[in-house]
């Protein structure tokens, strides 16, 4: 989420390596940088955050990140690309033939562990760092909120998962098992509650944006506690996060809607009112493709593009030329082509074609209808291998989210009282609002359709889906089985050699 590539990186990689090595290999420190030798003032400790944002908002070199495996997994998107083998992670995830040694879970959870690894460490070595307290605090606090994020994917997406709550030593990483899920969750809300009292309000927009706030941590906290069924301990951190008077004035943290949904994924409205935690793109990062999944460019603005776009008007949008993935399925455009958020949801390819507007080359699984928030213009295109370069942020969390789930929470805690005027009320109503759309009453049905609508190819279906037990229901015709589908395999290269055991879903005992 800053500037990546650190140091710290080769300091992990060579520790690791020499651990496995010969005792007789020599080795000059004077030419390594090691654990031993490094966190020693302020500047380590700051570069040692800044890894761990880096795995925070980490993309695969697949070309992938989190969210797009959600998305396929849905039922609104398909994996497109060029062919049924192209992005093969997304493929298999799309149709369900994923199994241990292949899919998007490897990267998952190498994201996910590696990201806790980078959280230890430094959590391990700050105490002894001579700093500003104040400042040594936050950097705790930020480090123990994506520690409880990684966490907290880890057993949404596995449900049996190593609890590490320090440093390992290598010889000891192969006896270690898995934790209850209920332990990991208790560790994600422990973590979270500490850090919140350590977090800033707000952060400078100009020179940190992108750091985690107090309201970040809050609204984790709080789609944990939602995720967990703790309906009103939910409703109760979200309403700190969402304010007083939804849709109207801003909250405590200064959350507020954004007045034009459309311009939410404009690169000129990073850090909006509406941001609570936003993934940094830069298109400044010179990445390349030797290491394309350490670009800093959001890969999918060039994933979703077009294949082989070209305007035939002067008026015809100006997308760049992509890889065709994540295209939307007929059924989805059909339920939002009426309504005020479709323009900027959707980018209809089929239209432009049939009206002679622009030509595209259809790819696979094309539908005509392509995933448009995060889709590069060539108005925003780096000047060096633009493919990777585009600096389209993207919302893990945004105050549309997070209204929508207090009035879920609310809707369960307090069935009773979500009538019109009510808090829940108000909350469902001012995400419609700000698109022109008139009021409905608080019902979950509502309230899943509007999360469908307003989030849509933002990760948040399949998690939905799951948690809702509809899954297997909408998504049979995909190939999931009820039963299975709802976790993912535990990587085969995960249980070699160690005492981990796959879950039941797929042939374990876990």
């Amino acid at each position: 989420m800053m500037k990546r590539n650190f140091l710290y990186g080769a300091a992990i990689v060579l520790t690791v390596a020499l651990g496995a090595c010969k005792k007789d290999l020599e080795v000059n420190p004077q030419e390594r940088i090691t654990l031993e030798n490094y966190y020693k003032t302020q500047a380590d400790a700051f570069t040692g955050l800044v890894s761990i944002y880096d795995r925070f908002a980490f993309q695969s070199g697949g070309l992938y990140d989190k969210s797009a495996v959600m998305d396929v997994a849905g039922d609104d998107q398909l994996a497109g690309g060029g062919s049924a083998g192209d992005i093969n992670d997304l493929q298999v995830m799309q149709n369900y033939s994923l199994n241990a040694n292949t899919g998007p879970h490897g990267y998952l959870w190498s994201r996910g562990y590696s990201g806790i690894f980078r959280a230890n460490v430094l959590l391990s070595k700050i105490d002894a760092i001579p700093m500003d307290a104040t400042l040594k605090a936050r950097y705790i606090a930020e480090t123990k909120t994506m520690r409880a994020a990684f966490y907290f994917d880890l057993v949404t997406f596995f449900k049996n998962v190593p609890l590490i709550e320090g440093v390992v030593d290598i010889k000891d990483l192969y006896t270690i098992t898995q934790a209850p899920p209920a332990s990991i969750y208790a560790y994600v809300e422990k973590d979270l509650n500490d850090a919140i009292p350590n977090l800033p309000n707000t952060v400078p927009a100009a020179t940190e944006g992108g750091r985690l706030t107090k309201g970040a941590a809050q609204a984790l906290l709080g789609k944990v506690l939602l995720y967990e069924k703790k309906w009103q301990a939910a409703a109760d951190q979200f309403a700190v996060v969402n304010g007083t008077a939804p849709g109207v004035s801003p909250s405590v943290y200064g959350y507020k809607l954004y007045p034009v949904f459309g311009d939410l994924w404009k690169p000129a409205n990073k850090f909006n009112s509406e941001s609570i935690i936003e993934f940094v793109h830069s298109n400044k990062s010179n990445g390349n493709w030797s290491a394309a999944g350490n670009s800093e460019g959001n890969l999918l603005s060039i994933t979703t593009g077009p294949r082989s776009y070209s305007k035939k008007v002067s008026t015809a949008p100006d997308y760049f030329s992509g890889y065709s993935f994540l295209v939307f399925t007929k059924a989805f455009f059909d339920l939002i082509h009426y309504d005020p958020r479709n323009a900027a949801t959707v980018a209809n390819l089929d239209s432009l074609s049939t009206n002679n507007i622009a030509s595209y080359n259809p790819g696979y699984n094309n539908t005509g209808y392509f995933f448009a928030k995060y889709m590069g213009l060539t108005t925003q295109a780096a000047a060096t291998i633009p493919e990777l370069n585009f600096g389209i942020d993207e919302y893990e969390i945004r105050l549309a989210d997070t209204y929508l789930m207090e009035a879920e929470a609310l809707l369960n805690a307090t069935p009773g009282a979500v009538g019109t005027g009510s808090r829940a009320y108000q909350l469902l109503n001012a995400v419609r609002a700000r698109v022109g759309l008139n009021p409905v009453a608080v019902t979950q049905a509502n309230i899943e359709k509007e999360r469908r609508l307003e989030l849509a190819g933002e990760g948040q279906r399949f998690p939905d889906l799951v948690r809702w037990g509809k899954a297997a229901a909408t998504l049979a015709s995909k190939g999931f089985i009820a039963g299975r589908h709802e976790v993912f395999p535990i990587p085969q290269s995960e249980l070699n050699n160690t005492k981990l055991e796959q879950n039941k879903e797929w042939g374990g005992t876990k």
